[in-house]
């Protein structure tokens, strides 16, 4: 049975809402991803602040405000005056999410606080932050869990397994330090770990360990995908529809050449196929325009019937691209989906969306099974090369399927 938790909105939430509603209920509680080809990191549905070489999603360009309008600075002077305790973790919290969103200036942050430590980028700032958290208080758990999410994103897998023994130490029956042991473990070659991980979720909660060891499965199917560079030919005729995946926007609002080489294999499917909608998700903004409102515009001048085309335009990264087109999807009685995204990001996304298609479905009682096809833009030299499925990519898919199954990557602050 998949899991019916999800997200940062529980299903008493989402229960009833339409797509615009639970739209606007997980709006504010948006994540940032990467998206991996080959070593390297590239932009899905927005810039955010992050190392120089591993920038990630983030929330609208114009929501900078920290917590209750504290300023950076102000942060900073309630961690080096040695407020009390709870403040000084509070603000720590909140130094992490703000340069986790946004970035910020790394030098003044290791002048005012992290003194005596190099710092090399925004992520580091986010790590350090948590680090200090987890010594003022190094009995919460949710720390320690914020701290191993941190040092995942920056793809230390070594330490991030030491935190979550750590936190095992302390909580034999933590299910999400086990479940992350477990996979990370099996992500670096160590099967034993991995086994004994999953044995041990069987006694703290047998049903649910059973759905994430179908998670799992999952994974392992999409390493074998064959990726699809010409549109299917045997497509339904009814009840269907293309997902088109957005891509950042310039500061100017103005397309890159990733989300117009989507829109080109977008547009050749959309002709081939007549009767089928589109759903153009991808939010955002940047000078007042999302990626949606951009896709949307170029799809009509090239000659796509408007009433064809169905802007999602609150998404934020993949797992909102799911959660949004998928609740469109149940409210247009879509019952097959072809996804257009970049090779480089698409076995991530076919297996968010089947996740999230699973949860959509059981929230409203439906007993529609869809299918699932894609097509891609080959953002690779050759089919061979984008086929391959590394290290770094799983570690991506596996941190983003984790967030879709309903497990928040900083507890209480960031899902």
């Amino acid at each position: 049975m998949k899991k019916i938790a999800f997200l940062v909105a529980s299903a008493s939430v989402l229960a009833g809402c339409s797509g615009q509603q639970a739209q606007e209920a997980l709006a504010s509680n948006s994540g940032n991803e990467e998206n991996v080809k080959g070593n390297g990191v590239q932009e899905e549905n927005g810039e955010a602040a992050g190392n120089s070489e591993e920038n990630n999603e983030s929330v609208s360009d114009d929501s900078d405000e920290i917590a209750e309008a504290d300023s950076i600075e102000e942060l900073f002077e309630r961690v080096a005056n040695n407020s009390p305790t709870s403040e000084r973790i509070q603000a720590l919290e909140e130094i992490a999410m703000y340069y986790y969103w946004h970035g910020g200036d790394v030098l003044q942050a290791e002048e005012e606080v992290f003194e005596g430590i190099t710092l090399h980028g925004d992520y580091d700032v986010v790590e350090e932050a948590f680090r200090q958290a987890t010594e003022i208080d190094p009995y919460d758990t949710d720390l320690m869990y914020s701290l191993a999410s941190a040092q995942i994103l920056q793809q230390e897998i070594d330490e991030a397994l030491h935190t979550y023994e750590r936190m095992l130490n302390m909580e034999e029956d933590h299910f999400e330090a086990q479940l992350m042991h477990a996979i990370y473990s099996g992500i670096e070659g160590d099967d034993e770990a991995f086994e004994s991980g999953m044995e041990a979720l069987d006694t703290i909660d047998e049903e649910r360990a059973a759905s994430y060891r179908e998670n799992i499965t999952s994974v392992e199917e999409i390493q074998e995908l064959s990726f699809n560079t010409e549109v299917p030919e045997d497509l339904p005729d009814e009840n269907h529809a293309f997902v088109v995946l957005g891509y950042a926007l310039s500061d100017e609002g103005e397309m890159e050449e990733t989300l117009l080489e989507r829109l080109k294999v977008a547009k050749e499917a959309a002709e081939q196929n007549p009767d089928s909608k589109l759903i153009v998700s991808g939010g955002v903004p940047r000078q007042g325009i999302t990626e949606a409102d951009v896709m949307h515009e170029w799809l009509i001048e090239e000659g796509i019937e408007e009433d064809r085309i169905i802007k999602e335009d609150m998404a934020t990264d993949t797992v909102e691209n799911g959660l949004f087109s998928m609740q469109i999807a149940e409210e247009e009685q879509i019952e097959d989906i072809t996804m257009i995204t970049s090779a480089s990001h698409m076995r991530r996304a076919l297996v968010i969306f089947e996740e999230v298609d699973d949860y959509i479905t059981q929230k409203n009682g439906s007993d529609v099974e869809r299918d699932f096809s894609h097509v891609v833009y080959l953002d690779y030299d050759s089919v061979e090369e984008a086929e391959t499925f590394e290290r770094e990519e799983e570690i991506v898919v596996y941190r983003d399927l984790m967030r879709a199954t309903g497990i928040w990557a900083y507890p209480g602050l960031q899902r």
